[in-house]
């Protein structure tokens, strides 16, 4: 999609100094963007709930409710949830910025600011917004076509999978049109998941089951603050634990989709370690999935050979050391012993690149 269909819209600016509503309105609209001011979170969402913008710019200090609530409130609403507020807000403090995150908003610019930053910014969480909606359109499509063909006894096997593939292709998307340092992750795990299992002695349809997880395996990541995806320094405790709630929430999207495999589960569990001191329930052993072990040690190798915004690529043999050390107590060892086979003696490659 082209960035330049972006570059107009309707803006909600919230704000309660005249001044800075209109100097800010000016510049938006002088770049073409339809804007609305409003000097109160009360006026705000009277506007927004009549004739909902693209986009939301919103001050948190302002007398009555402030933009904390006010934003909970949007988000509260099915008819403005999904719309992106951006904080504009002379409080510089991380508790600040991590409330503004929690209340619901997806960016945060301190004042003073440059009107280039606010520009760029805007204009790329409005195009965000747009794919966000394109694609949750797409979903919500092939997911009925998905339900229709399954309830209709006349639908074939082949008709059906192949739904199930677009849903899930679909699906994955949406993680890498968020976390663009990772796009293309989802894949390679899911092509190395599959490879590991193939030698394992997996059936074909059990093939089938893995690979489709592993394609969506981080689809919790839709719900994470784009800042905190793409932070190339180290994530603050508050926030790692943010993530961490990634795997719970992307196994709460599909679980309502009757696939054919365990896929909600091995989205669940593809962070739990064999000595129960992963994520999020801390089980152990025999009581992970076996997919999910399989996707579990297809993660970390991808990952470490990946480049990463807080860190550059640590190479195929770093990351095969750390699932040998890690064997037998963080991952599978049968499940070890054969990925280092396909490194080792199978001559394995990621078929995508790797960034």
């Amino acid at each position: 999609m082209n960035s330049e269909q972006y570059r107009s819209g309707s803006i909600v600016i919230v704000d309660d100094n005249p001044d800075n509503l209109r100097v800010l309105s000016n510049v938006l609209e002088q770049a073409g963007f339809v804007v609305r001011p409003a000097i109160s979170g009360e006026m705000a969402l009277q506007s927004i709930q009549l004739n909902p913008p693209d986009l939301v710019l919103l001050d948190i200090r302002m007398p009555g409710m402030d933009g904390y609530e006010t934003c909970r409130r949007l988000k509260a609403d099915p008819l403005t949830r999904d719309i992106p507020v951006i904080f504009i807000s002379s409080l510089q403090e991380t508790g600040d910025k991590v409330a503004a995150f929690a209340a619901g908003g997806v960016d945060y610019v301190t004042k003073p600011f440059q009107f280039e930053e606010v520009l760029a910014r805007v204009r790329a969480h409005m195009e965000l917004h747009h794919i966000k909606r394109h694609l949750d359109d797409m979903v919500a499509s092939r997911t009925q076509a998905l339900r229709d063909t399954m309830a209709s006894l006349a639908a074939s096997q082949q008709q059906y999978r192949a739904i199930l593939e677009q849903v899930i292709d679909a699906i994955g998307l949406t993680v890498e049109y968020r976390d663009p340092y990772t796009a293309g992750h989802q894949r390679r795990v899911a092509e190395l998941a599959q490879a590991i299992a193939r030698e394992m002695g997996m059936q074909e349809n059990a093939l089938e089951g893995i690979r489709l997880g592993a394609l969506v395996h981080d689809i919790g990541k839709v719900r994470l603050p784009t800042e905190i995806l793409n932070r190339p320094g180290q994530l603050s405790a508050l926030e790692f634990e943010m993530v961490k709630t990634h795997s719970e929430i992307g196994s709460d999207i599909v679980k309502e989709v009757s696939f054919p495999w365990p896929v909600a589960q091995m989205i669940a569990q593809h962070h739990e370690r064999i000595d129960g001191s992963g994520y999020p329930q801390g089980i152990k052993g025999d009581d992970i999935l076996p997919e999910a072990r399989i996707i579990a040690v297809a993660d970390v190798v991808e990952a470490m050979v990946s480049h990463r915004p807080y860190r550059a690529a640590l190479g195929v043999d770093k990351a095969l050391e750390e699932i040998r050390d890690g064997s037998g107590r963080l991952y599978d060892p049968k499940v070890v012993d054969v990925c280092l086979v396909l490194f080792e003696q199978r001559g394995f490659q990621f078929s995508s690149q790797v960034f």
